[in-house]
């Protein structure tokens, strides 16, 4: 006789979890999850939008009076990439340590400290360089959240489900890129908080001068931290059977998957959170005629919109078969942003505005699709590997490879998001770095052309290819 489900529930806790079971799942167990993914989505939403605000605020600061030069201002692009994939390292084995609910709820609330520090931060440009990088790496608290929140859903769905919900998750999580580049612009441009906001500041924008309130940009953020992480913590659920220790998290460590997979995604999000991060300088640095704040929200929106059916395709397809040639499409497209861009030297030209945005409109494209095709292998590959060997007929046995696939791929879910990240701190640092020492950014360019040749070997020989080790 299965148990009632009041039975399942101490509090917000779920003592008994079992997605797989199919009459639990259309039962009741949907129902939770979907709700559980709800909640998380704003949570993720929030999350990317304050990691990601220094990609606008860092093209403004200029204009407010701030002295600081091109090299430190990609800095302050990249740095909260760099501590966010190093957050991202620890907040992957929190979710069973911790609990799901409450590291959700805890990780949200966190957002408010950069959110607030920023808002009077940007009121005066006599705030110093050190100060302003301190924010930019607080900026990271958001970058860490994906790692716990991806490990938390992935315990929510059947392995049917996962890419799907993955995708979802992450997908419109990853909006929040989009929107702070959209709506950053729109609303500095009036004092919306009255009073509670600060004063507003005077530039000279289009040789007219012009009074903006940069602040809004991180203030109008903080009302739905506040409300979300209230939400997290009164309508979410933990997990019992998702308790684990470190320990137990750590043999993904000893898993060669585990660091293929870390390259792959680094292929994948590396490349979507860090062109995202260094598109705005970018288009300033070679097309100066071009507003970078009307077409840079546009990238990172063409790649959140896409995951979800990136993870959808993966299901219906295959994983392997979709990032495969998701990297061969990557490849051929930076190509395309290299012949655009400005030349110097004698015979050069001033590139090609256009061209460059399309193909990098399909990079973004190809990012969201890889981000949602290999987050679709990794519970796969992990469960997969759990059950070969297991007696299909002895149900413990069946339950604790379950348990550990699942474990065990939350935990690369989360460490591979963390290693990914690092993209976002790379990207602008190797454009940074690419004009500093020749002019351009070409050369970085090729780094990643060359670096997508390599996902590509590694996809087909270990996943794709006909009797590949882990066809997946």
């Amino acid at each position: 006789m299965s148990a009632t489900p009041a039975s399942r529930r101490q509090g917000r806790l779920l003592t008994l979890w079992a997605p797989e079971d199919k009459s639990f799942w259309e039962r009741e167990g949907e129902a939770i999850a979907k709700l559980n993914l709800w909640i998380s989505v704003p949570a993720l939403f929030l999350a990317f939008a304050i990691w990601q605000v220094w990609s606008v605020v860092a093209v403004s600061l200029p204009g407010l009076g701030f002295k600081y030069s091109t090299n430190q201002l990609f800095w302050l692009a990249a740095a909260p990439a760099l501590s966010g994939a190093t957050l991202r390292i620890f907040y992957s084995f929190m979710v069973p340590l911790v609990g799901g609910r409450r590291w959700t709820a805890i990780s949200t609330a966190s957002l408010l400290i950069p959110a607030i520090g920023i808002g009077f931060a940007v009121q005066d440009n006599t705030t110093t360089y050190p100060t302003m990088l301190i924010l930019a790496l607080l900026c990271g608290l958001g970058g860490g959240n994906f790692s716990s929140s991806m490990a938390n859903i992935s315990f929510f769905f059947p392995k049917e489900r996962k890419g799907s919900a993955l995708g979802v998750n992450a997908g419109l999580g990853n909006l929040g890129v989009s929107v702070v580049q959209f709506l950053s612009p729109l609303v500095v441009t009036a004092g919306i908080f009255g009073i509670f906001g600060g004063e507003g500041q005077t530039i000279v924008k289009n040789g007219q001068t012009v009074q903006v309130w940069t602040q809004n940009a991180a203030f109008i953020w903080v009302p739905w931290i506040a409300l979300t992480a209230l939400a997290a913590w009164f309508g979410m659920n933990d997990i019992a059977d998702a308790k684990a220790s470190f320990a137990a998290q750590a043999a993904i460590f000893k898993r060669k998957h585990n660091w293929l997979m870390c390259v792959l995604y680094l292929g994948t999000f590396g490349s979507f959170i860090g062109y995202a991060a260094g598109f705005p300088l970018l288009i300033k640095s070679q097309f100066p005629g071009v507003n970078p704040l009307a077409y840079a929200w546009l990238g990172p929106l063409v790649g959140a919109v896409i995951r979800p059916f990136g993870g959808w395709l993966a299901d219906k397809l295959g994983g392997a078969r979709v990032t495969l040639w998701n990297f061969i499409v990557m490849a051929v497209a930076v190509m395309g942003v290299t012949f655009f861009l400005p030349s110097g030297g004698p015979g050069g030209n001033e590139g090609q505005f256009a061209g460059f945005f399309v193909c990098f409109l399909v990079l973004f494209l190809t990012t969201g699709i890889g981000n949602g095709s290999t987050f679709r292998m990794i519970p796969v590959i992990f469960l997969t590997e759990a059950m070969r060997g297991v007696d299909k007929h002895n149900a413990a046995a069946v339950a604790s490879a379950n348990k550990e696939g699942n474990t065990l791929g939350a935990a690369t879910l989360g460490f591979t998001a963390a290693m990914a990240a690092y993209g976002g701190f790379f990207i602008p640092k190797s454009y940074g770095s690419s004009i500093a020492l020749t002019g351009s950014p070409h050369a970085a360019l090729w780094t990643f052309f060359a670096f997508y040749l390599v996902c590509i070997v590694i996809t087909w020989w270990t996943y794709a290819r006909k009797h590949a080790e882990m066809p997946c």
